[in-house]
């Protein structure tokens, strides 16, 4: 019964992550084939009144998806392109309650997705006086002159196994940086340290 009870958890340890990878997937594919992808399949169904809808509308939809965003990535590197498209940013910036929900989610992609991510500068923050304490986060503005907190910075916390985290302003001097690649401060932090790769390598701090 013990062999059997450790060969159950073995497998169980082995399926879980995977298996629970592919569900996410799978949700985040349902999400948007049931708005973006359902959306553009509707409109060829309106163009092409004969098309059926099904997978070949999906899939459709997927690609014209795709093109419509390399197209758009293809215009804003041009000097035309970026010039409307810098407009249109502008215009969207102006428009009440829509400014605030748009300024949050573009600040929030480019930190993930942009040239200049924000979450690359992983720093461990002395929490108190004597430094027996201490976090792991990100720097993600290293001046505060805007609040008129010249010798401070922000840094942000995830917190384990969760999306959420918490925006701390410390004292520069309490910041030292870490010179370990992001992902695996990130792997290292959402995993609560159990981590093999990013704890091997956390252990190395340097000042920043």
């Amino acid at each position: 019964m013990k062999y059997l009870t450790r060969l159950f958890f073995q497998g169980l340890l082995l399926l879980l992550p995977a298996v629970l990878t592919i569900y996410l997937v799978y949700l985040i594919f349902t999400a948007l084939n049931e708005t973006l992808f359902s959306a553009v399949g509707a409109l060829l169904a309106l163009v092409y009144p004969g098309i059926e809808a099904g997978w070949l509308v999906t899939l459709t939809g997927i690609g014209v998806t795709f093109a419509v965003i390399i197209l758009t990535g293809l215009i804003a590197s041009n000097f035309l392109g970026s010039f409307v498209l810098g407009r249109i940013d502008a215009l969207l910036d102006r428009i009440p309650l829509v400014k605030m929900l748009y300024s949050a989610l573009k600040d929030l992609f480019r930190a993930f997705l942009g040239d200049q991510k924000s979450f690359s500068k992983p720093v461990l923050v002395e929490v108190n006086e004597g430094g027996a304490v201490r976090l792991i986060g990100f720097v993600t503005q290293e001046s505060l002159t805007d609040f008129g907190l010249d010798d401070d910075v922000a840094v942000y916390l995830p917190q384990s196994y969760n999306f959420a985290g918490n925006l701390i302003v410390v004292p520069r001097d309490r910041v030292k940086a870490l010179n370990v690649p992001a992902a695996q401060v990130t792997a290292f932090l959402v995993s609560g340290g159990v981590s093999n790769a990013a704890r091997q390598e956390a252990s190395r701090p340097r000042d920043a």
